[in-house]
């Protein structure tokens, strides 16, 4: 009997899982992507399994603050407002979860995908050479005082609703435990059992060289369309010739809004435009992944230095970056790791796929044989081998006790 086929379109970090445990379960896999695995947003992200990632930007209180945190040029939310118009039927349907009812619903549709997220990085590279670049971590968060941290009270609800309770540390203890950080931060709230990848590229690119080591395609080409001839998929057609197929995935982040048109699903999806400044050889690393509070950005040790991430900026999929976003990140860096220094810096920019419900697509397009993969907004890395786990088990009719109605890609009509 001939093993099904599937066609992943993606070789980030969920097309890449989605793909290994696809042919663990014995099915031949064509991974596709126009670009070189692992370089989009699997590439630039914050390199931490934020296990108690569950949190979404959309709280209680961020239309009235929102205004506030835009024009304010010392926080890190910025908007090209050229592209306002374009942007704005999606932010009505943002904001509109901004409430107490719809952040914990969002909460807990997320715990399900990054709850656990060190153990599925551990199970999908277990015995493997991609294995080394899982490194189990605490995950801490810094603050200038008890009372900033008390300000994240909802928050922290949030996370101990999912199980993670942080322990305190204050005082000079701080500094003993990170000695990078500025005298200013009083307080850290540590988080046990998470992890960090220590180079999110070559993490990805050796899961696709264990895919084709299994039997399975890598193949460099743009998708332009699919056959869907008698309601069910039979191929994806590229630049490079038609492929068929049995199944196939969509895990393009941003990039899988145009191919939905094409299956009759106009997904309301926004690039997030996401900056990190990579510290080439730099005089200190903290211990511990960390996300600066006081700063809004993650400091993260890896093999390439110290990357610092977390700028947010509104404005499309245009390639060039903006000053303003990395000026920011580097006074905020400056400020809170004051004797920072390095040989060089990296600067990047890329894109991250928000829906506008906060919540990932995952799941069949009705019942055409397409699965959907993407929208993880900033969990992507996070959540990518527990979502590839859970598209598998989709295509291969195994059972798991996990509610897929949150993630339905035909919620959107």
């Amino acid at each position: 009997m001939t093993a099904s086929h599937t066609v992943i379109v993606g070789a980030g970090i969920v097309g890449a899982a989605t793909a290994i445990w696809l042919s663990r379960a014995g099915h031949r896999v064509t991974l596709i992507d126009k670009g070189e695995p692992g370089m989009g947003a699997s590439y630039g992200n914050g390199c931490i399994l934020a296990s108690s990632g569950m949190v979404p930007v959309t709280a209680p209180g961020l239309i009235a603050k929102g205004p506030g945190y835009l024009l304010n040029p010392d926080f890190p939310l910025f908007l090209r407002w050229g592209y306002t118009l374009k942007l704005l039927p999606w932010l009505v349907k943002y904001l509109a979860h901004a409430n107490d009812g719809d952040t914990r619903r969002i909460a807990r549709g997320l715990t399900h995908i990054v709850g656990d997220s060190l153990q599925q990085h551990q199970a999908l590279t277990a015995g493997t050479d991609a294995a080394k670049w899982v490194q189990p971590s605490e995950y801490n968060f810094a603050y200038t005082d008890r009372a900033a941290f008390g300000a994240d009270a909802y928050s922290w609800d949030l996370r101990r609703e999912a199980g993670f309770v942080p322990e305190l540390i204050e005082g000079a203890a701080v500094q003993e435990k990170e000695p990078i950080l500025a005298k200013s931060i009083t307080l850290l709230a540590v988080n046990k059992s998470h992890g960090f990848i220590h180079n999110p590229a070559h993490y990805v690119q050796d899961l696709v060289k264990l895919l084709v080591e299994m039997g399975g395609t890598i193949v460099r080409a743009e998708v332009k369309d699919f056959d869907l001839s008698g309601g069910r998929i039979r191929a994806v057609d590229t630049d490079q010739g038609r492929f068929d197929c049995d199944q196939a995935v969509l895990a393009t982040g941003v990039w899988s809004k145009p191919l939905m048109q094409k299956l009759g699903i106009n997904v309301p999806l926004e690039a997030e435009r996401g900056y990190h400044i990579q510290f080439k050889n730099p005089s200190q690393t903290p211990n511990n992944p960390m996300m600066m509070a006081a700063g809004k950005f993650v400091a993260t040790p890896m093999d390439q230095g110290l990357r610092c991430a977390g700028v947010v900026e509104f404005g499309g999929l245009e390639d060039t970056p903006s000053e303003a976003p990395l000026k920011l990140l580097r006074k905020k860096v400056s400020a809170l790791f004051p004797q920072l220094t390095a040989d060089s810096e990296e600067e990047w920019l890329g894109f991250r796929p928000a829906p506008s419900d906060s919540l990932p697509l995952i799941g069949e397009v009705g019942n055409s044989g397409v699965y959907a993969g993407f929208g993880h907004h900033h969990i992507g890395l996070t959540g990518g081998p527990k979502t590839g786990r859970m598209i598998a088990d989709l295509i291969t009719g195994q059972r798991n006790n996990i509610d897929m109605t949150p993630y339905a890609p035909q919620r959107f009509g």
